[in-house]
């Protein structure tokens, strides 16, 4: 079971994505997606996800939003809890990533990329402004076969 967290940084109606190519054995190699990672040892969601956008973008966050949380099933990869994140405001000057290519992608073109199919069910939920998600997606393989979501409203 892995924890992690997922972040969309907006800017100009564009999202930052990362092109995932420069890693081998990595189950998102080729794939785009946005920019976060794995738990650290005593993290919290918020900690994780200002750590690992910094160490990957170069920015630090000054304004994110919690988003949902992603449960991922895979027969190739086991079970992820996903902690998502969008941000509008942040600090610094963008940087190269180790992992891949950052590239602000207009919205309206995102799902042109290659891309998780489950990824974009949770990126038609954050387009739709949900306030908080929860979603299940299952795999097998590469294969989306269950998608199961919940959205919390305010009372």
């Amino acid at each position: 079971m892995k924890l992690t967290t997922l972040c969309y940084i907006e800017q100009d109606e564009c999202y930052l994505m990362l092109h995932r190519t420069k890693k081998e054995k990595d189950e998102n190699h080729d794939k785009w997606i946005g920019v976060g990672g794995k738990f650290e040892e005593g993290e919290s969601p918020e900690e994780c996800l200002l750590r690992e956008v910094k160490e990957e973008t170069g920015l630090t966050l000054t304004r994110y939003q919690f988003r949902g949380i992603i449960t991922f099933v895979s027969d190739e990869w086991g079970t992820e809890y996903m902690h998502l994140f969008t941000a509008d405001t942040y600090e610094g000057i963008l940087k190269e990533c180790e992992e891949g290519e950052l590239v602000w992608v207009p919205k309206k073109q995102i799902n042109n990329l290659t891309l998780w199919e489950g990824d974009k069910v949770f990126l038609q939920l954050l387009n739709e402004k949900h306030n908080f998600f929860t979603l299940k997606l299952r795999y097998e393989g590469e294969k989306l076969v269950e998608n199961q979501v919940k959205i919390y409203e305010p009372f």
